[in-house]
């Protein structure tokens, strides 16, 4: 089973469902058949490299939110983060563009360590005001990930995987996906934001069983017992 799931490294609500389907995965009996792949989103790709202002001023300022609706919304999030087990801390996100970082993602990948980075990214950012859009911070969590150097360095003086992610943001339109995080089974469900561990976990299900059905062998006529009693 392949499940693909497209996020932004700066959206709250993407690390939260990370949470919630790892969660739904870990009691999944099948969960080592299971391949993941990470797929790029930018929720806003016109941020620039480095935004001066907080998450409070950016919402507020550059989207048109309230700021007393904004800062509701920041501590409802922050308590469902709290509940899987995250400690957001919306004051110290440093407001940066993301491109950068999903390229980083996908050179993680070609190492197979993509879910290594993708977590420490959201980490970084929601959790340790780390930020996303800089040379440095990115250049020491590949180094931390055991990346080549030589290919981290290529990220910043080369366009290495911009296409990949282009591309993932392109497919993403195609399929219709209007917000993150999404995440798609085998290419036949779709499953929309943060849901519950346990819808992800009916979805899991609900997907090995059509692609595995049971099949039935022998005899239809066997002996057997059933409501009405035991065949003679």
């Amino acid at each position: 089973m392949k499940i693909e799931i497209w996020s932004d490294v700066a959206c709250p609500w993407c690390y939260i469902g990370k949470r919630r389907f790892e969660t739904a995965l870990a009691d999944f009996p099948h969960r080592d058949s299971v391949e993941i792949q990470w797929r790029s989103y930018q929720l806003d790709p016109s941020i620039p490299e480095h935004y001066d202002g907080t998450e409070l001023d950016y919402l507020s300022k550059r989207k048109g939110m309230n700021p007393a609706q904004v800062s509701q919304m920041f501590d409802h999030v922050a308590l469902q983060a709290k509940g899987e087990g995250l400690n957001y801390r919306f004051d110290d996100v440093v407001v940066a563009n993301s491109f950068t970082a999903h390229r980083l993602i996908h050179l993680a990948a070609a190492h197979g360590k993509q879910d290594e980075a993708k977590e420490r990214l959201l980490s970084g950012h929601f959790e340790h005001g780390e930020d996303i859009g800089s040379q440095d911070y990115l250049t020491k969590l590949g180094n931390d990930l055991g990346l080549p150097e030589g290919e981290i360095a290529e990220l910043f003086s080369t366009d290495k995987y911009a296409e990949d992610v282009r591309g993932d943001i392109a497919e993403a339109r195609m399929l219709g996906v209007t917000g993150v995080p999404f995440f798609v089974i085998d290419r036949k469900y779709g499953l929309s934001g943060a849901q519950p561990s346990e819808v992800f976990a009916q979805a899991l299900t609900q997907a090995w069983q059509e692609a595995n059905p049971l099949v039935a062998v022998g005899s239809s006529d066997a002996e057997a017992c059933g409501p009405d009693g035991c065949a003679i």
